[in-house]
């Protein structure tokens, strides 16, 4: 019995936040909320910027999640804990160690402000950067495990027959591994569309350039002007179901 309802508070605590919102939204104005300029600024913001991430992400995973699974690397298991930090470091303070790295007085970010005039933060290229950095460990976990499950012998074959590193990897293992690919993009690119706390911290909040839409759901709360946050904060719940969703259909079609 204890069991039972230990899973039952467990499945409210999951649910009632979701019913809240839908229960809470002024769907009677959902039309006039989701027309307004600023919200849908930060909607197409957000969108470009997660699709960017998402990019960046898997030119920056892909390779080192093929060194993880392939290459016997000395120092393999604590650049697997690195590539992972993310996942448990407060997005706050990856924020931060964002702009002490890229910041204009930062150990990288001075060289690129002095060498190239490039600075990032609180740019739409910075906001990119900080949903990346968030969003490149579900590219290695999903990636490593699914080159990891290539059949080795296929790879032999194809060595022996005179096939390049290059030839085995386009033709072999990254077809075969395209299911764990696109289900590590698709993490990536969710985790990056509902990036909040790194993405105001390093990128801040500059209309048009860095105020995605979490972060207007978030001054629109603050503000008081709770049901736009609603609907906005439903928006991404949507997106977010669409991705399980997504998901679900690419593991059924690999069965």
């Amino acid at each position: 019995m204890a069991l039972y309802v230990a899973a039952g508070l467990g499945v409210a605590l999951l649910a009632l936040p979701l019913i809240a919102l839908v229960v809470r939204a002024p769907w009677s104005s959902a039309a006039d909320i989701l027309r307004d300029d600023a919200a849908m600024t930060a909607l197409r913001l957000s969108i470009v910027c997660s699709l960017g991430a998402t990019a960046l992400a898997l030119a920056l995973g892909i390779p080192l999640a093929w060194m993880l699974a392939r290459r016997r690397l000395p120092f393999a298991a604590l650049l697997r804990s690195l590539a992972l930090v993310p996942l448990v470091l407060p997005p706050v303070a990856g924020g931060v160690g964002l702009l002490m790295a890229f910041g204009r007085g930062g150990v990288v970010g001075r060289w690129l402000d002095a060498a190239f005039g490039l600075t990032l933060p609180f740019t739409t290229a910075g906001a990119v950067l900080a949903e990346a950095f968030v969003a490149l460990p579900f590219v290695v976990i999903a990636a490593e495990t699914a080159i990891r499950a290539v059949d080795p012998r296929a790879q032999e074959i194809a060595r022996s027959l005179g096939a390049s590193r290059l030839e085995v990897a386009r033709r072999i293992v990254l077809p075969q591994a395209r299911g764990g690919l696109v289900a590590g993009a698709v993490l990536a690119w969710a985790r990056a569309l509902g990036e909040f706390g790194a993405t105001i911290t390093f990128a801040g909040s500059v209309p048009g350039r860095t105020t995605t839409l979490p972060l207007h759901v978030f001054f629109a709360l603050e503000s008081g002007d709770t049901g736009p946050a609603v609907l906005l904060s439903l928006m991404l719940v949507a997106l977010s179901v669409a991705v399980l969703v997504a998901l679900r259909q690419r593991w059924l079609v690999l069965r």
